[in-house]
């Protein structure tokens, strides 16, 4: 890619301003333009949205991410991309405008799920913008029960928002444990945390609809357990944003499908994916897309270098996935990736002190680290994980 022609990146959250400063630091000169479809400009960091902005802790204008003063980026707010023009290097944009590059970087994120039924009915909501947060904030206001639907890591940061904020929580979930995809041990002691704070959980069942005329007043479990509700929160995953990309001649699968060193399939060297949208082929891991906040940073960094330098020059992109979340005052911290299937052993501290290290293992070796309510073990077990030490491993 020319270093001095146009850029335009597609996403204006996290990723796509972490790329574009990225960009400028690997010697890009020419211009930028930035499109994204909410009216925010700078972004939110979205991390605070589901604990201190939505209990009011903090106010939303100290959330903001800073944007460089010497950026020099055209920014186009509450614009969306309609379409992508390969062969011509056009972004169609739904006024009309059509935007030419010389690289292209899509950062459009992903969507929540919504249950079917629930469109129009107020006191349901969905948490992934500043908005999405306000609306939410709004009708907590005077609320007695919420209803969480998810027990994944919105859902649980949610559900220790509602009960700071002293109300009655009940969390449901088709799943047997919260947090499940950290395996069943780990489960057990999440249950347990939002179980000693208050929060009634219904797992093992899924929902079955809704109750209220114009507002919602309850969830109907499939077992025909109706739970009253003055509002509820939806976090089932996410849709990666894909659908402008259509018949782009873009590879897409679950997201950007992306070598392994960020480039898009099909994009001719010339378009880059970065964030929640972005699959990529990870070394070890193989097919992956990641939804967490430090993962947009660093693919962002390499997708930035692969741009510029080219895909040789900037290798691989091979971290060892991160991700954390904050529960009733405690921190969990997980590192790498692991199944359900996988060895599980407390290697550091006990639960009963209230700050343990677990160590997971397949195969022999160590493929991740769960650090709960210790944030000081985090580095050296990021290393024994990025390391794929034997199993169980030595505490560092």
């Amino acid at each position: 890619m020319d270093r001095h022609g146009p850029v335009v990146i597609v996403g204006a959250s996290l990723a796509g301003l972490r790329t574009a400063q990225a960009l400028r630091r690997e010697g890009h000169e020419g211009p930028l333009t930035i499109v994204g479809d909410e009216a925010h400009w700078p972004p939110f960091d979205r991390p605070p949205l589901s604990k201190q902005v939505l209990v009011g802790s903090l106010e939303p204008e100290r959330v903001r991410l800073r944007v460089p003063e010497d950026l020099g980026a055209d920014v186009r707010t509450g614009r969306r991309a309609v379409g992508l023009d390969l062969a011509a290097r056009a972004v169609l944009l739904d006024d009309g405008e059509r935007l030419t590059y010389g690289g292209l970087v899509v950062a459009t994120g992903a969507t929540p799920r919504r249950i079917p039924g629930t469109e129009g009915l107020a006191g349901v909501h969905v948490l992934r913008t500043i908005d999405d947060c306000l609306a939410l904030r709004s009708d907590l206001d005077g609320a007695t029960r919420v209803v969480v639907v998810g027990g994944g890591f919105i859902g649980c940061e949610v559900a220790s928002s509602c009960r700071t904020l002293g109300l009655e929580v009940t969390i449901v979930d088709l799943l047997p444990l919260p947090l499940a995809p950290l395996g069943s041990r780990a489960g057990e002691v999440v249950r347990t945390l939002h179980e000693d704070h208050g929060v009634e959980l219904r797992l093992g069942t899924g929902v079955a609809g809704f109750e209220g005329d114009g507002s919602v007043t309850g969830v109907r479990l499939a077992d025909g357990t109706i739970l009253d509700a003055d509002v509820v929160v939806v976090g089932i995953g996410v849709i990666p944003n894909t659908g402008w990309l259509e018949g782009s001649g873009l590879q897409l699968q679950d997201g950007v499908v992306c070598d392994d060193s960020c480039l898009a399939l099909g994009g001719d060297g010339r378009v880059a994916a970065v964030g929640d949208v972005a699959r990529w082929e990870h070394p070890r891991l193989g097919s992956i897309r990641i939804e967490h906040w430090t993962n947009a940073g660093e693919q962002a960094a390499h997708a930035a270098k692969a741009l510029v330098h080219g895909a040789e020059s900037a290798g691989a992109f091979e971290p060892v996935p991160y991700f954390w979340s904050d529960q009733f005052g405690k921190k969990l911290q997980f590192l790498g990736t692991c199944g359900e299937d996988d060895d599980f052993e407390i290697v550091e501290g006990s639960v009963e002190e209230g700050r343990w290290v677990a160590a997971y293992g397949r195969d022999g070796v160590t493929v991740a680290a769960l650090c709960v309510g210790w944030p000081a073990r985090l580095a050296p077990w990021q290393a024994l994980v990025a390391e794929r030490v034997a199993f169980p491993p030595p505490a560092p």
